[in-house]
């Protein structure tokens, strides 16, 4: 067993929709370091209250009163700023040069390798050995290479997969510093010596990361078992020299490579200011809080407790976590779980962090994510989160859904949402380029596309165009993509969409959200008529989901519908009411007309001159038969459901009260005697629609 690191042609037109960019409130970083005493247990005391303004409990006082003194002692911990850097190394050209010469030469020699092998006709001879190189020359380079070659190691789309196996070495097994300068630093960070803290610790590092190394220890005053993160020391100088360098870099190819239309140096601002995040151990801390509230509400999700009284700006205490590493798929087995169960938990909770509450976790490597012997997936490691913003969540979905109707002019709107364009931008000259790509992808089913298939499509639609792809997509893509391809090592077959489907599948149906609720409408109507194979599919899909709530579902669309902006829809749902009404009374006459015996057909229905019950043609009949076998399944969907409760049909009851439905109403049951009464005049003058009628 491997023991653990911490560390989603319609009637939009008439619908406005209305979008909201939620705002998570935390506090200003000058507030928390400047409160003292009386302050900050103030500060933490108004954190703690409820809605209703009740005062916490006395346990959870104490914790966030730790918090707070933790945060006193992070009050110095560094904030990246590129002005900061160029003012510091700006002044420093020969510290500045020697460090770009190592980097040029460790580098260089790895590329001068790369195209001798080339030369010599070798690459994928060599590729195991210069993967090892690669591996060993971002190690000796420093952790800013390190952070950046665990980054590669999660892109497939750019890596060779020998290169992604030595890569993904840097994830935990990196080289170690003296104990102890760790310990050293432990009792420096939290005020008191170590025996007074740990009744045991490890005499070395259980695990080395980028930043810091692990100890496996004990509570003095608990005995509870933790893991202990410590910080390299020094490490603040290293990346911030390496950063004022990359970002000069950065500079270069913003003016020079045309072909690269990003902002580089936005990208590498972004990336430089969550790597600095994750040198303040307080913050990963309450990271993890955070995580923990939001998504360990499930059974299958585990997150490590923090203890404030032991944290600092350098050092991090919390629960440990005993488990195996998601990479690791014959030692997961040997305990009796299943990789893709583990897997598609993953799949699950990461879409409900990127697209419910819209704050991830950015760097869900296998060592970060944990199977433990009860089966749960434990997430460790909350130095870099992100955030998607509400507008994108929703857009997100949306894209999903115009992707499935081949709406690319809807999918290139769609990229405003996203912040991929500014609104000034004419998304005219993209549509062709989606078209391009996405008929071809979607001759297969979505839930058969590789999530890969569609960044690769995407990528090369970016680059042809002027967007400007923000920190969060790519954070995303990169939690997808490593989800992905560790799935993919158990199962080659396997697909992210699929597994994400039922997920899209429960968000439209039941979400009150104005954006999906007019990507269901689009899904569910096209060129005026209802389409009731989506229905059925987006219910079989989406009772898959643990959440699915039958009662919720098509709610938002019901509320639409009696709503002042619902006129339109109204007219298409009279329209198909009045089919849906006619296929079921007629259909269900037809299945019992076939149970009456020969004899009595021809003494009842002779005469007319036909054995048939109506006159009708084969098309016509077999399509009115199918949309009564749909919308029977459906309900049965519907029905079947685990949590299905008769209640479902009280909210449609209630709407019916109200003057609007009378009124809705009232033109259904018009349109249904219209038809009916059309139907038994064309039956009693015997007058068939055409040629082909169909005697059953």
């Amino acid at each position: 067993m491997t023991t653990a690191t911490i560390s989603v042609v319609g009637p939009t037109s008439w619908v406005q929709t209305q979008r909201r960019l939620r705002a998570y409130p935390i506090p200003p970083r000058a507030a928390l370091v400047e409160a003292r005493g009386a302050a900050i247990e103030e500060v933490t005391l108004a954190r703690l209250r409820d809605s209703s303004g009740a005062a916490p409990s006395r346990h959870r006082a104490d914790d966030m009163q730790a918090e707070a003194a933790a945060m006193a002692r992070a009050a110095n911990a560094s904030v990246y700023s590129a002005d900061l850097l160029s003012t510091k190394y700006g002044s420093r050209p020969i510290r500045v040069a020697q460090r770009a010469l190592e980097i040029f030469a460790a580098l260089g020699s790895f590329a001068l390798s790369l195209w001798l092998d080339q030369l010599k006709g070798q690459l994928d001879q060599n590729q195991r050995q210069r993967a090892v190189n690669l591996r060993n020359t971002l190690t000796k380079l420093g952790p800013t290479f390190v952070k950046i070659g665990q980054g590669l190691s999660t892109r497939p789309d750019l890596c060779p997969p020998l290169y992604i196996e030595e890569l993904s070495q840097l994830q935990d097994a990196l080289p170690t510093f003296p104990d102890a300068e760790a310990f050293s630093c432990i009792e420096r960070e939290l005020g008191c010596s170590l025996d007074s803290i740990y009744s045991s610790i490890s005499a070395s590092p259980i695990a080395a990361a980028s930043l810091g190394q692990v100890y496996k220890a004990r509570l003095s005053y608990s005995s509870q078992v933790v893991a202990v993160k410590v910080q390299r020391p020094g490490i603040e100088e290293a990346i911030g020299l390496d950063f004022y360098l990359i970002r000069g870099l950065g500079f270069l190819i913003n003016k020079y490579v045309d072909f690269v239309t990003s902002d580089v140096v936005a990208l590498i601002d972004e990336f430089a200011r969550r790597v600095y995040q994750e040198l303040n151990y307080v913050q990963e801390g309450q990271n993890a809080r955070r995580f923990k509230k939001l998504y360990a509400d499930k059974a299958d999700v585990l997150v490590p407790d923090i203890y404030w009284d032991y944290t600092s700006g350098k050092v991090l205490t919390m629960e440990w976590v005993e488990g195996v590493k998601l990479s690791e798929h014959e030692a997961i087995e040997r305990q009796g779980l299943k990789v893709l169960d583990l897997v598609n938990t993953g799949i699950q909770c990461s879409l409900r962090q990127l697209l419910e509450y819209g704050y991830f976790h950015a760097d869900p490597h296998p060592g970060n994510l944990l199977a433990t012997p009860d089966g749960k997936l434990a997430f460790l490691d909350f130095g870099m989160m992100s955030e998607t913003p509400e507008q994108a969540r929703s857009a997100i979905i949306g894209h999903v859904v115009h992707m499935v109707n081949r709406d690319y002019e809807a999918m290139a709107r769609d990229y405003y949402a996203l912040d991929f364009l500014p609104p000034d931008v004419d998304v005219a000259p993209i549509v062709p380029a989606l078209r391009n790509f996405f008929d071809d992808a979607l001759n297969s089913t979505v839930s058969e596309l590789n999530f890969k298939t569609i960044v690769d499509g995407l990528g090369a639609v970016l680059y042809q165009y002027p967007f400007n792809v923000p920190a969060y997509y790519a954070l995303i893509l990169r939690s997808l993509t490593v989800l992905e391809g560790l799935a993919l090592y158990a199962d080659p077959n396997f697909k992210v969409l699929a597994a994400s489907y039922p997920y899209f599948a429960k968000r439209l149906l039941t979400d009150p959200n104005p954006y999906l609720r007019d990507a269901l409408i689009e899904l569910l109507f096209k060129d005026g008529r209802f389409r009731w194979n989506r229905l059925e599919n987006l219910l079989v899909q989406g009772r898959k989901d643990r959440d699915f709530n039958a009662k919720d579902a098509l709610q938002p669309v019901l509320k639409l519908l009696l709503g002042p902006d619902g006129e339109v829809l109204r007219n298409l749902v009279i329209k198909e009411a009045i089919q849906v009404t006619e296929a079921v009374t007629v259909g269900s006459v037809i299945e019992s007309y076939k149970l009456v015996p020969d004899f009595i057909r021809t003494l009842i229905f002779n005469i007319n001159g036909t054995t048939s019950p109506f006159v009708m043609s084969s098309a016509e009949q077999e399509s009115m038969m199918e949309l009564r076998a749909q919308v029977f399944r459906i309900w049965e969907l519907l029905r079947s459901s685990d949590n299905f409760d008769p209640s479902i049909l009280q909210p449609i009851l209630q709407v019916l009260q109200e003057p609007e439905a009378r009124q809705l109403g009232g033109r259904v049951v018009g349109g249904i005697t219209q038809r009916l009464a059309a139907r038994l005049l064309q039956q009693v003058l015997g007058d068939p629609p055409g040629a082909a009628s169909t005697t059953l």
